[in-house]
């Protein structure tokens, strides 16, 4: 990567650090303001990113210099945005007389972000208030060295391990070359089609998941391309993902309740799950995908307890259309995320015209609350009891235009290449379930647990395994049916081995069912104060669960899928966890108990954190020590940790193709091959794209290419398929997976 690729990179992550200063909220109340800032900054850059692809893709614009200026203003917008926000700031923190005092928070107008319960006047005194004070580096300085001066010993246990992972996961994310399989296949060619053509059109390929799949996370890969103009960087965007992961999921333990401890305890489930380690130093799309969504669900939570102004509106619809135009089945969760708060918005549309007709009772109000927005609406008006429902519909109206905004442009390229907004048949077909009958579901559901629970325990997996069959059996379903099983996999499949595309999260798993459970059943338990929120965030993840299992076909890579509602659960065991912590110094048989129960959480957290540093010591495909380590293994040899005999052989090919002197370069390949290595041999000198085509198309409307109209052919895969397309008279070779075809006096 060149001086000017590095600074250019720079830019996107200076504009959302500034973005995240700008956006801090202003409000008092506001839970873990800087991690809220985090989500808008986060949700406005991806918003960004993808409608400058789309904008640039229609323009044919798709370089360099147009990204760079895009980026450019950006970061302006963004250094405006906070030299504003100082200036207000400022202001605020200037003495003022009684008269310009600014009005109470429970006296905002109605469509404020403001908490819904009034406050006492005279609560908003003159001067910078603590929240704006610690707004100020030196404050935020102070705050976070107070936090750990005041930490035990086992919070900086847990806040140490989490940042020891997040900090190796990014030495790895920098050191590896982009090798998961699905990448090579069609993750990051799709971002060089778009780089070789220009645009977003579609082109003739055999493998549909270059233009069906939703392109999201790839969008964000193609900005790092051209500022670049490489892949060293790639990996960055699940990293990135998996940081924000942990922040949101951290704001949302704090928004049902928990504090310091119970966030820690959440954060690090989630940060030593092997999934989410793996995955951090990837170019797959799941963690993309969990981070939007995990967005969309603390933007909900805010919604529980006050009316949702306009900016948190366009923040879910941003979520919202962020989700679906990164990976469809995160939209699983976000639906009933947002019914959860539509029925939220109603509810407080209700209590506050509750409010407004006692004020209007005798005797009402009580003295020193304030009611002008709870009570009343401009002029002294009552609220109707239209205004919360036309209000929540309005509000989901506008979340759903920001979403088609955002994700409708790529909808409609697929609506019209395959006249369906969901894609081809074949697509449709082998990953949603086509059975939807109550025993083919509890087969689905079940089978996607033992896989998601597998341990290294073989009996234990055998004897789950047999139990799910036999069961299967005798309520008349068949466990492999291909109605309710992805292509031709059969069940079960080990699943417990540090795998990025499909290492099980028994403890993570289990320790967020435990807490769904406990949030659900015996809410008191874990916060006497707030079971109507926990019990409403427990139907939601387990509602997500449900879907899922109902909607989606088992496969042996399913439990990467499913991580976006890993995400979403783990508060739930972050709480649980704190606690049962909390409850162990009673004294007799109840603390005896208790003192066991405690005693096998902290085992189990130790098995996490075990589990954590294994996954990104010895994890594959990517791993700091042993055969393929990071740092003995040659940036070549990297990219094929999966498949290392194909690194020799496709170098072979490329350096044949290239000796001959072909411009114009024919692609034979399936529908699972990879296609990515050729992009990266066959570059011309100049640092330009190759002029790759394909010479078999699955898309009806894009005939493929000519055999005859290209100056050599190069092939993966099947060497009788690649000999059918090479045309009468030239020169087949081939080795093992890769081989290649030139014209007679080449």
């Amino acid at each position: 990567m060149s001086a000017a690729g590095s600074l250019l990179a720079a830019v996107p992550v200076a504009a959302v650090l500034l973005l995240t200063v700008a956006t801090r909220p202003h409000e008092a109340g506001a839970v873990a303001p800087l991690r809220l800032a985090v989500v808008r900054a986060a949700l406005l850059s991806g918003v960004y990113a993808v409608l400058v692809v789309e904008v640039l893709g229609a323009l044919h614009a798709l370089t360099r210099p147009a990204f760079a200026v895009a980026w450019l203003l950006f970061l302006a917008a963004a250094a405006t945005a906070v030299g504003v926000r100082r200036r207000r700031a400022t202001l605020l923190a200037q003495p003022r007389t009684a008269a310009s005092r600014p009005v109470p928070v429970g006296a905002v107008v109605s469509g404020s972000e403001a908490p819904e319960p009034a406050v006492v006047p005279g609560a908003a005194e003159s001067g910078p208030t603590p929240t704006q004070a610690g707004r100020a580096p030196s404050g935020r300085l102070a705050v976070a060295v107070d936090a750990w001066r005041t930490a035990g010993r086992g919070e900086r246990l847990l806040a140490g391990t989490i940042a020891g992972l997040v900090l190796v996961e990014l030495l790895v994310a920098l050191l590896a070359e982009p090798n998961n399989f699905d990448s090579q296949t069609y993750h990051l060619p799709k971002v060089e089609h778009w780089v070789a053509q220009g645009d977003l059109e579609f082109w003739p390929t055999a493998i549909h998941r270059q233009v069906t799949i939703p392109p999201g996370a790839e969008y964000l890969l193609l900005h790092l391309r051209l500022l670049t103009g490489g892949d060293q960087l790639y990996n960055l965007v699940q990293w990135a993902a998996g940081v924000v992961c942990l922040l949101v999921a951290a704001r949302i333990t704090a928004q049902l309740g928990g504090g310091r401890r119970a966030q820690l305890l959440t954060a690090f489930v989630l940060a030593t799950t092997p999934m989410v380690v793996l995955q951090a130093t990837s170019t797959q799309t799941d963690l993309v995908c969990a981070a939007w969504v995990a967005c969309a669900a603390t933007l909900v939570l805010d919604g529980l307890r006050r009316r949702t102004g306009w900016g948190t509106l366009l923040g879910l619809g941003a979520a919202t259309g962020l989700t679906a135009v990164t990976k469809t089945s995160g939209l699983i969760a976000v639906g009933p995320l947002l019914v959860l708060w539509g029925l939220a918005q109603l509810r407080l549309a209700q209590l506050r015209l509750a409010l407004a007709e006692r004020a209007a009772s005798p005797g009402a109000p009580s003295p020193g609350v304030a009611t002008s927005s709870a009570a009343t609406t401009g002029g002294g008006r009552r609220p109707r009891p239209v205004g919360g429902l036309a209000r929540t519909v309005t509000g989901s109206v506008l979340i759903m235009l920001v979403a088609a905004v955002v994700v409708g442009p790529f909808l409609a390229r697929v609506t019209a290449e395959f006249g369906h907004p969901l894609g081809p048949p074949r697509l449709r077909e082998s990953i949603p379930m086509e059975r939807h009958d109550p025993p083919s579901i509890l087969v689905n559901a079940l089978r996607i647990g033992h896989t998601a629970f597998d341990t290294p325990l073989a009996p234990l997996r055998r004897a789950g395994a047999e139990a799910i069959i036999g069961g299967a059996g005798a309520i008349g379903v068949d466990p492999q049916d291909r109605a309710i099983t992805f292509g031709r996999e059969i069940f079960p499949v080990p699943a417990w081995y540090p795998d990025e595309d499909r290492v099980a999260f028994p403890l993570a798993g289990a320790l967020a069912l435990i807490g769904a459970i406990v949030a659900l059943a015996r809410p008191r338990r874990i916060d006497p104060e707030r079971t109507g929120p926990l019990r409403a965030y427990a139907v939601v993840v387990l509602a997500a669960v449900l879907l899922h299992t109902s909607m989606i076909k088992w496969q042996p890579w399913g439990n990467r899928l499913i991580l976006y509602a890993l995400v979403l659960a783990v508060p739930l065991a972050g709480l649980w966890l704190d606690a049962l912590l909390r409850r162990h110094a009673y004294p007799g048989r109840v603390g005896a108990r208790r003192s066991v129960a405690t005693l096998a959480a902290v085992t189990v957290l130790a098995a996490s954190a075990l589990a954590g540093v294994l996954a990104v010591s010895y994890g594959f495909p990517r791993r700091l020590v042993g055969t393929g380590s990071v740092f003995t293994t040659s940036d070549w040899d990297t990219r094929f940790v999966r498949r290392p005999e194909w690194a020799d052989e496709f170098r072979w090919a490329a350096a044949a193709v290239r000796d001959s002197g072909a411009r114009r370069i024919g692609l034979a390949q399936q529908n699972d091959n990879w296609e990515y290595p050729w992009w990266l041999l066959l570059r011309q000198p100049d640092g330009r794209s190759p002029e790759l085509v394909s010479l078999q198309s699955v898309l009806p409307e894009r005939p493929p290419a000519d055999p005859a109209s290209v100056d050599a052919i190069v092939c993966t895969g099947s060497k009788p398929a690649c000999a059918k397309l090479v045309p009468a008279g030239w020169r087949l070779e081939f080795r093992g997976y890769v081989g290649y075809a030139l014209p007679p006096g080449r």
